[in-house]
This record gives structure tokens, sequence and C-alpha cells, in this order.
């Protein structure tokens, strides 16, 4: 019993020594940076209730999530996705205000998946909402904010995708698919399962250009050329005004000079059903998935009874943290521990001279001198 009392359960760990004092340094340059676009920090309990992640919000699947009662029965969640809590939190306090409205927030989220490949069941996640904003500007602050946050925090090579779900749903509408049948396809490929989507649309007898042009947007990824070519392919206009939107987004992000950290990708699809527009993740070396995640979810605040468009991002840290590790980047700003020893004789002196170099800024530890 005493050994197995000192590990941790499975898809949990420590972070403790160098690893801790790196973590809180990155969270704080995270932070700063998303604190000078003019973003209030908010807390939002660990677990809400179970309608907060329900399907109807459109969040995590009801089987990924750690469920528990209270002592009245109500069924209980820990959260696994900081969005539809600030939403609520939102519709809450701020129900009558219609000027835009700035968050940002840090702390843990927890899956209960058990298909785990490396991915911790408690990560710590950063990040910032803009709610009752509904511009292109909106959403290239977003983006730009991201990437200046992360080149801030000491990540220099990494890459900000960018797609728009709204191309895929004129497509999917123009071909006649139901919503079921959409999000179906969605996860296919999102997850790269070609052949499944590929069966699927001959099920319900999809014609063959519809076919052809919902199986392509996998392809329609890279530099900003990519949005001409993803035009030249769709008549319908909910899928132009996509690209439209996409086209004007770049123009604000060169305005703030950050162009060359930005790629598209039409195919990118979210397991997050809440997103409804502009959608984005951060790709860097040393770790297998994005390490940022965001986008427009115009109608998750509804859900709660405040009707206001709203853009966001996360940045899972664990990830950047691991990332930064791998590519031998540099993380500034970690004080180091001095170390004052002491003899019985000579207390007094060293607290004085330990206490004058606190008072300085400098970490002190005053020891007991073991050579005495």
């Amino acid at each position: 019993m005493g050994k197995k009392l000192v590990h941790t359960p499975e898809g949990v760990r420590d972070i403790y020594g160098d690893e801790k004092a790196k973590k809180t340094v990155v969270e704080h340059l995270l932070h700063e940076k998303i604190r000078g676009y003019g973003y209030r920090d908010i807390q939002t309990p660990t677990f809400e209730f179970f309608d907060v992640f329900s399907k109807e919000v459109g969040t995590t699947p009801s089987k990924e999530l750690y469920k528990f009662f209270d002592k009245e029965g109500n069924t209980l969640v820990l959260r696994p996705d900081f969005t539809p809590s600030i939403a609520r939190c939102a519709a809450k306090y701020f129900m009558d205000e219609n000027v835009p409205l700035r968050f940002c927030y840090q702390g843990s989220i927890f899956m209960n998946t058990s298909n785990l490949q490396g991915k911790l069941k408690e990560a710590t996640q950063m990040g910032a909402e803009l709610i009752g904003d509904d511009s292109v500007q909106a959403d290239a602050e977003m983006i730009a904010m991201t990437i200046e946050a992360l080149y801030h925090a000491g990540l220099s090579d990494f890459q900000i995708s960018v797609g728009n779900l709204e191309y895929f749903k004129g497509i999917c509408a123009e071909a006649g698919l139901d919503e079921e049948c959409e999000l179906k396809l969605r996860e296919y490929i999102s997850g790269k399962n070609y052949f499944g989507a590929e069966e699927l649309l001959d099920r319900i007898h999809v014609n063959q250009k519809d076919k052809e042009l919902l199986l392509k947007v996998s392809e329609l990824f890279g530099t900003a050329a990519t949005l001409n070519e993803a035009k030249r392919a769709v008549t319908n206009k909910r899928s132009k005004n996509a690209i439209e939107r996409l086209e004007k987004v770049y123009e604000v992000l060169c305005d703030y000079g950050v162009e060359k950290y930005v790629s598209f990708d039409l195919g990118m699809l979210s397991k997050y059903n809440y997103y409804t527009g502009i959608i984005f993740k951060g790709y860097t070396y040393g770790v297998g998935d994005a390490i940022v995640k965001g986008g427009r979810y115009d109608g998750l605040l509804k859900q709660f009874g405040k009707d206001a468009p709203a853009i966001g991002f996360m940045v899972v840290v664990d990830d950047l943290l691991s990332a930064m590790g791998r590519q031998g980047a540099a993380i500034s700003g970690i004080d180091s521990n001095v170390n004052l020893f002491y003899t019985q004789e000579n207390f007094r002196e060293q607290l004085h001279e330990a206490r004058q170099m606190r008072a300085a800024g400098k970490n002190v530890a005053l020891l007991p001198d073991r050579q005495h």
C-alpha cells in the first residue's frame, strides 16, 4: 500500500524542479502578452454542471468526461474545455453588456480518455476569449495575439494554420447533406479517414462532382495562394464568402506583420461542434499535435441565454514546453536560488545578509552549515 501511494494514476504526473520553474516562466510570458492586448483575467470553477458541456452545446463527447454526483444528485463534470465555462460566465454576469468583452484564463482541463497516445488526462491551458465582436479585425487580433504570445514565450519556429468551417459547410449544404451526415463526414476528414469519408458519400448517393469537391477540401492547404484555388473550386455563395473572409483576415494579419507565421487549410475541421467560422491551429516541431487551437463560436453564448458572437484560442502549455525543450529554445527569466549557510555563531549576521538579498529581489535559501 505504501509503495502504491507514492505513484500517480495513469495520465497525470508531478511537475517539479527546473521543469516547474520553466513552466511558471512560460505561463508568465504568455500571460504578459495577452494582458498587453487588454484582456482581463477570469477564473471559472474546476467542475461544472454536466449540461454546460452537453451534446447540445457541442463540446466534448460525454464518454470523455470525468463525471460524478453532488449530494443533491446533480451530475457534475471536471471541465474538459474552458470555452463553454467562460461563455456561461459571460452570459450570467455580462448579459446586458454591449461593448466587446476580453477575458484570459489559465488552469487545468481533464479528459477521461483511454486512447492517450502519450497525452495527459490533466493538462494546463492558457487562452483568451473575445466576446461581442464579429469583425474581421477581431479574427485577426486573436490570431496575431497568439503568434506574438508564442514568440514572446521563446518559441520562434512555428506555424499558425487558418481555415474557415463555412467553406466546408457551404459545400455540404450544396450537396444536400443533413447535419448528422455532415458531422460524421467532418469526423472522418479530420481523422484523415478518407476511405470512410468516401464510403459515407457513396452510401448517401452524393453526386460525383460534390463528392470530389468534399474529398478535395483536405488537399486545399498552403500559402495565401491556396485561397485562390479554393475559391475557383466552388460555385456556392456560402463557400465563396468564407474565402473572402479569410482574404480580409490575411490583409489585417499583414498589417500586424505576422504573415510569415500564417498558412491556410480549408480541410481543417474541429471535434468541437460549437465552432462556426474562422478556425486555426498552431503547429511546431517536437510534438505530434497542435499546441494551439482556436476559432469563432458565434452561436455558443446563445445556449446560455446571451446572443453574442465570439472568438478565442488556447495554448496547451505542457505541449509548448515539450516542443521548446526538444528544440533547445531558451527560456529567459528563470531565477536561480542562492544558498547562504549559517552556523549557530553567525546566524544573525547571515540572516541579516539573506534579508538584504531578498529585499534586492534575489531568491535566498538559508541553510545550516553541516561542515561545522
